[in-house]
């Protein structure tokens, strides 16, 4: 949730934690602060609100500026609120230390009242205060030592930035179940919780993993286990470019991220689909006898890769004869989930650092399943322990609300669902090749639905004063409504419901009235007179409806001359499509309103803590 930065080399350090944390404010925004060392002295600013105020309240601050060394922080309050006095860093009594850290120490209440006993004086609410405290208590004269033991004494998660006043020369960064990666530059070296931080310096990254601290000076950077022993590491190289994880010209990330879906589409399946006949998913990892023996697979995912998994299971249970169940990440480790060595487990996360997902498949892999994970981010906490790893290669995503990465793990989900029935010698191979000709084609016509965006903005703005929404779908549209109406409220802040069309008159029904709008998915398929059906009776009762409709279905006008068509296409596949108009009425309705799109209130864009 909360993003760190550090740097220590032959830069002034301030300009450096500055854009570094304006590159990770979609992880949080309530706060932000900044630290460096100079004359044996650490100097702090911090401030409540947005990095921008931050900038403005610092640009006089000589004492910030001439450092080599500094660690920053823009925060997601989780212990006190978001406060100057709350920010990050925080520092111990002598204010020889300051630490930024991303996590939560479950025991810190237990630690703080120890500290207070023994003569510390905490000034915040937060749950990190204590640990700079404790680097001291143990401190003397050996950084190293005191941070390791410090850190033996935390319960949680965490992600550590640490400076000391006093030594000047290194950075210490310590790293359990928060994400945390370490970039390597010529004669300087960075700590990031994510990529876009360190881009524009370097592509060369060592990836931090659990109970492990690293060392960075100047010349060069150690890796240390919890015992205090040294660890080789392996350096790799990011692939993605600058411009990756900049506007690129566009008002704002979301909407660059919308209008990447048909290239980011187009590239997974011309690098998986091999003459509409082979797919290539090398790195499922699962062997033709562990194929056959597979009992059932679970989907393990949260929030909108969660929807991703419901349209997956309809595909794996169709094409390949296995019961499927899809699991909320955050709840599935607190029941008693039927797993053995059977099972299938496929973590679908955008970022591979979500905590739940993580903690999910921690416990799958306990009970004895195969994980497969569909991921974005190279090395990420969560394709690190799992047994395999499909990426969606599908490049940053900054927005807070997904966009471009649904729609990634919706053609792996394809694919993966595919792949498995071919090698399971349940698919035709006529049949293969013309659902691959027909997934093909999804590229182009998203192209086209965006060239109708505008007509998406003219409706959200008749639209967008509508106090609350209900998005109804039916069979594999049924995702994409609970999609469509979670993009709704994460970004317009509107109340807005997903149901199964079906389940209208068990209760929903209620809900409608003229003040209402109700969004029907209805593209031509087998349930389309069903869904026809449904909208009928939304009308009925005055609800103000708005369709998604196949193109040339010109009958649908009778309801309401609110229809957004999209392309024909066999409607196996219409997740695919049909959720690209939710995408852009929820960004227009939510720029109608005024709202800030790409960092909505009260959210972060990677869940790092449960």
């Amino acid at each position: 949730m909360c993003g760190i930065i550090g740097y220590i080399g032959k830069k002034d350090a301030l300009p450096v934690l500055l854009e570094g944390l304006k590159q990770l404010e979609y992880r949080g925004y309530d706060s932000a602060g900044v630290c460096v060392a100079r004359d044996g002295k650490i100097h702090i600013a911090k401030r409540s609100g947005k990095i921008s105020g931050l900038v403005h309240a610092i640009k006089d601050r000589k004492d910030l500026k001439g450092s080599f060394i500094g660690i920053g922080h823009s925060r997601w309050a989780t212990h006190g609120a978001p406060t100057n006095v709350n920010a990050h860093p925080h520092m111990d009594c002598s204010g020889n230390f300051a630490v930024v850290h991303n996590g939560i120490i479950e025991n810190f209440n237990e630690i703080k009242n120890v500290l207070i006993k023994e003569g510390h004086c905490l000034k915040s609410e937060t749950d990190t205060e204590v640990i700079a405290h404790l680097i001291e208590k143990y401190y003397r004269g050996d950084f190293e030592r005191a941070v390791l033991k410090a850190v033996k004494n935390l319960k949680g998660s965490f992600a550590l930035g640490i400076m000391c006043g006093n030594q000047i020369n290194k950075l210490i960064a310590v790293r359990k179940e928060s994400p945390l990666i370490v970039g390597i530059g010529d004669s300087e070296n960075f700590i990031a919780s994510d990529i876009p931080a360190i881009l524009k310096y370097t592509k060369k990254v060592v990836y931090i993993e659990d109970n492990e601290m690293a060392v960075l000076t100047r010349e060069g950077v150690r890796v240390f286990d919890s015992s205090g022993r040294e660890k080789k590491k392996k350096t790799d190289t990011i692939k993605w470019s600058v411009a990756s994880a900049q506007k690129s010209g566009f008002p704002h990330f979301m909407l660059k991220e919308i209008s990447e879906q048909p290239k980011v589409l187009k590239q997974i399946f011309s690098s998986r689909i091999k003459n509409n006949s082979v797919i290539t998913l090398d790195g499922v990892k699962i062997s033709d006898r562990e194929l056959k023996d597979i009992s059932n697979v679970i989907i393990l995912a949260c929030g909108t890769a969660y929807h991703a998994g419901l349209v997956g299971k309809y595909l794996i249970e169709k094409f390949c004869n296995i019961p499927v169940s899809v699991d909320v990440s955050s709840e599935f480790r607190y029941r008693s989930p039927v797993i053995n060595k059977h099972t299938l487990a496929i973590a679908i996360s955008q970022s591979g650092e979500t905590a739940d997902t993580l903690a999910a498949v921690r416990e799958a892999k306990r009970k004895g399943a195969k994980v497969v994970s569909i991921c974005n981010v190279v090395g990420s906490s969560l394709t690190r322990i799992s047994d395999g790893v499909l990426y969606t290669y599908a490049g940053p995503e900054i927005s807070v609300a997904s966009t471009k990465a649904y729609t990634a793990q919706l053609a792996m989900l394809y694919l993966v669902s595919l792949y498995m029935a071919g090698r399971k010698k349940l698919l035709k191979k006529e049949l293969k090749r013309y659902l691959l000709k027909e997934l093909k084609r999804v590229p182009g016509l998203l192209e086209a639905i965006l060239e109708n965006k505008n007509y998406m903005r003219r409706l959200a703005a008749k639209h967008h004063n509508f106090g609350s929404f209900l998005y109804l779908g039916r069979n594999l549209d049924f995702p994409t409504a609970l999609e469509g109406a979670l993009k709704l409220k994460e970004i317009s802040y509107i109340p807005a419901e997903g149901y199964a069309a079906g389940e209208m008159k068990h209760g929903p029904i209620a809900l409608i009235d003229e003040y209402r709008a109700v969004v029907c998915v209805a593209p031509v398929s087998g349930i389309y007179n069903k869904m026809v059906s449904n909208i009928e009776e939304i009308c009925a009762r005055k609800g103000k409806v708005i369709i998604i409709a196949t193109e040339g279905d010109a009958g649908i006008k009778r309801f309401t001359k609110e229809v957004i068509y999209v392309p024909k296409l066999d409607e196996l596949f219409s997740p695919l499509i049909t959720v690209l108009p939710l995408q852009l009425l929820a960004y227009y309705i939510a720029i109608a309103r005024g709202c800030d799109v790409d960092q909505p209130r009260n959210l972060a864009k990677s869940v790092t803590v449960e």
